[in-house]
């Protein structure tokens, strides 16, 4: 049973900082992708950073240049260090998890069957 658990959300003024934790625990696959997405209040489910088994990384462009996605093998534990938040990046953020069976791990959420509960952020003007 693949679990995944985010942390490391919450309340931050514009131009801060945060770092997002995902655990993961259970996943098997030797070649994989893993990601991470936000979701706001009415909107669409959003792609921000992936990540395959071979450190390869790809960022929307909302986020690029700001956010950075990393891992750490040993603890099976993904990242996501924010900098320079915006109040626009406040959301729920999910961090999602799949195989990888392709040149690149791609960015829409139907491509993961493996979803944490997700980790509020929310970043005041």
């Amino acid at each position: 049973q693949v679990q995944l658990v985010e942390s490391g959300g919450g309340s931050v003024q514009a131009g801060g900082s945060l770092r997002l934790s995902c655990a993961a625990s259970g996943y098997t696959y030797s070649s994989y992708c893993m990601a991470w997405f936000r979701q706001a209040p009415g909107k669409e489910r959003e792609g921000l950073a992936t990540l395959n088994s071979d450190g390869g990384t790809i960022y929307a462009e909302s986020v690029k240049g700001r956010f950075t996605i990393s891992q750490d093998n040993t603890k099976k534990t993904l990242y996501l260090q924010m900098n320079s938040l915006k109040p626009e990046d406040s959301a729920m953020y999910y961090c999602a998890a799949a195989g990888w069976y392709g040149v690149y791990c791609p960015t829409y959420p139907g491509y993961f069957g493996y979803w944490g509960q997700g980790t509020q952020v929310t970043v005041s003007s």
